[in-house]
């Protein structure tokens, strides 16, 4: 398939087109877990982002630069992470991608437990951390045969947890 054709700064017409890249790279491959799809997504982030940051920082990621992730150290674990910036030998902030193209319901309790457990692991390592949330409105799900089972919508009901996520501010404590 052909690739759409891209140019930074990425502005919104250009973030489809690159959702469309990795949506192509996802249906080449036939399968959500192949890195294939990761490479023009993360590496355009990073590249728009390089870009806009300058040269007092470095970019890694799949995809970009010497098209490799690289690791942020957190308060449990090091992790390796999306997209890194650096400055110099420090990283200073971190991101991670996720686009979700088929069975969400199945593995929605995974998915935001994952990016929960991420960020908490990064930003109390105190590195700034964030998730980027890529989703259709509409999303085939498969049973293990590979057959088309029915369609999925991801409502706002679906988004509510990944807000209040992207809200939360690690150094305030408050019981609930």
């Amino acid at each position: 398939m052909e690739r759409e054709e891209i140019t930074y700064p990425l502005g919104n017409s250009d973030f489809l087109r690159v959702l469309t890249n990795s949506f192509k790279e996802f249906i080449e491959k036939g399968t959500s877990r192949s890195t294939a799809k990761l490479k023009p997504l993360h590496g355009a982030i990073a590249r728009d982002l390089a870009e806009k940051l300058g040269r007092n920082y470095t970019v890694f990621s799949q995809g970009y630069g010497i098209g490799k992730e690289t690791k942020i150290r957190g308060r449990y674990v090091n992790k390796a992470v999306d997209i890194t910036v650096k400055k110099g030998e420090r990283a200073v902030a971190g991101l991670a991608v996720k686009f979700v193209m088929q069975n969400y319901s199945q593995n929605s309790n995974n998915y935001f437990e994952n990016m929960l457990g991420e960020t908490a692991n990064i930003r109390c390592g105190n590195c700034p951390y964030f998730q980027i949330f890529i989703i259709l409105d509409k999303l085939p799900y498969y049973q293990r045969s590979g057959e088309l089972s029915r369609w999925e919508t991801f409502t706002a009901h679906n988004a509510e947890k990944y807000v209040t996520l992207s809200q939360d501010d690690a150094s305030i404590v408050s019981i609930r």
